[in-house]
């Protein structure tokens, strides 16, 4: 099975994530999306991460009971911080039977070349771009046969963008799932 696996620190995981995944999932070959949820990215800082469990309950909220995305802590389980190589070599060894991709904003192609051991990850894996409105279509690696750039739609709503609206007391609630919402505000996640 082919397996599309989205990387993030979903922190929150919000509506244009949930479009991407959609997307990926209607308009390629992916027969399933893992959402793995990245207990911390080498290239961000930490000091905004809301704890890990949170995040990746937040991402079970947003995917309810719909069977072809799956939350995926399997990141927790590994050595900090997490290398996405390091990734795909447990998860190639565990689910052998599935064809995993990785899916990618445009703007991770931007510093796709500081990944650990990224020369392996393009021989061994296929790589779904999905564009960001603020980058550049030129970008280096998007040429290469392992990359596909999709056609998805432009979304242009981030974390940081959810984070700081909170902070503002914006009631946002149309940005991100509704059961999604209601647990930041049960919590106060972001309100500070």
């Amino acid at each position: 099975m082919k397996v599309g696996l989205f990387f993030g620190s979903f922190n929150p995981v919000h509506i244009g994530h949930m479009a991407i995944a959609n997307y990926m999932l209607e308009y390629t070959d992916l027969k399933n999306i893992w959402f793995v949820v990245s207990p911390h990215n080498p290239l961000k800082e930490k000091k905004y991460l809301l704890p890990e469990v949170h995040r990746l309950r937040l991402v079970r909220e947003a995917i309810g009971d719909f069977n072809k995305f799956k939350a995926s802590n399997i990141e927790f389980k590994l050595s900090q911080p997490s290398y996405t190589i390091n990734t795909l070599t447990y998860l190639k060894e565990k689910y052998p039977q599935n064809e995993f991709v990785l899916i990618l904003g445009s703007d991770n192609l931007r510093t796709f070349n500081k990944w650990k051991n990224y020369e392996e990850i393009l021989r061994l894996y296929k790589i779904y771009v999905y564009p960001r409105p603020t980058e550049d279509r030129g970008q280096l690696f998007e040429n290469h046969s392992e990359i596909k750039v999709t056609d998805a739609p432009l979304m242009d709503i981030s974390s940081s963008f959810i984070r700081e609206a909170i902070k503002q007391k914006k009631d946002i609630r149309y940005f991100l799932p509704a059961s999604v919402w209601n647990y930041i505000r049960e919590m106060h996640f972001y309100e500070k």
